[in-house]
């Protein structure tokens, strides 16, 4: 029998909160560790709306893949991946932009609080999917930046679209933002190395590593064309639905 003491249950508001982040609360300012205390239960609720949001999206984009798996022997959906913002993350994004700690403030300024990425095969793919998804009738376009048309000068390269999808509860429907962002497979892979070697430095870069990223980013584009190319000459250009 194990006779070791077990840790104790969080008591009050602001220990069930830090336990339910994994956020250390004792190491923020008093007025804000309180007022993040008192705003712990809405934010579950928050999560929970944009929890719900995901699922809606990622329904809707496997409905997608299976349709074209089993109906048209292709998939232009290599893989598709949801995550939620923490409420660390909420905190500091709401600090950088100076937004007060009012969940109602966030849920109208902060857009990405629900992220999506869906990995296509090919850059034809990116598009064909962002026009097959935001074509449905309950799904409103709020924005979309074309990095892929407009690489950021860093070099990446990514189709981002935010969007609205509704969330049916109990208590009514409600229009819940996601972010979606399209991207190929190389696009992928060199962003994900991108995010790696900026948190290796902490968001200073070396002008040597950032111009070998660079020169990256080109040969993935490059990449990109030539299966996509190569692609085409054996299969042809995939369905005439996507044309």
């Amino acid at each position: 029998m194990d006779d070791s003491p077990k840790p104790s249950a969080p008591s009050t508001d602001l220990e069930r909160l830090g336990a339910g982040t994994g956020m250390d609360l004792s190491t923020m300012p008093p007025g804000l560790a309180q007022r993040l205390a008192t705003i712990g239960a809405d934010f579950r609720q928050l999560s929970l709306e944009y929890e719900f949001a995901l699922r809606e999206v990622e329904t809707k984009m496997h409905i997608l893949q299976d349709e074209f798996l089993h109906l048209h022997d292709y998939n232009p959906i290599e893989h598709v991946s949801t995550r939620l913002k923490t409420l660390d993350s909420l905190v500091a994004k709401a600090n950088r932009r100076e937004l007060p700690m009012d969940l109602d403030i966030w849920r109208r300024e902060i857009l990405d609080i629900a992220g999506t990425r869906v990995t296509c095969s090919f850059r034809r793919d990116v598009y064909r999917v962002f026009d097959l998804f935001t074509e449905r009738q309950d799904v409103e376009v709020i924005s979309v930046k074309d990095y892929i048309a407009q690489p950021k000068a860093n070099g990446y390269s990514s189709l981002h679209a935010t969007v609205r999808v509704p969330v049916y509860l109990s208590t009514g429907v409600i229009l819940i933002p996601v972010e979606i962002q399209f991207r190929t497979i190389a696009m992928d892979f060199w962003a994900s190395l991108d995010h790696k070697i900026k948190y290796k430095y902490d968001g200073e870069v070396p002008a040597d590593v950032a111009d070998e990223l660079q020169e990256a980013a080109q040969a993935a584009d490059d990449l990109d064309r030539r299966m996509e190319n190569l692609h085409d000459r054996v299969h042809g250009s995939g369905p005439t639905l996507f044309v």
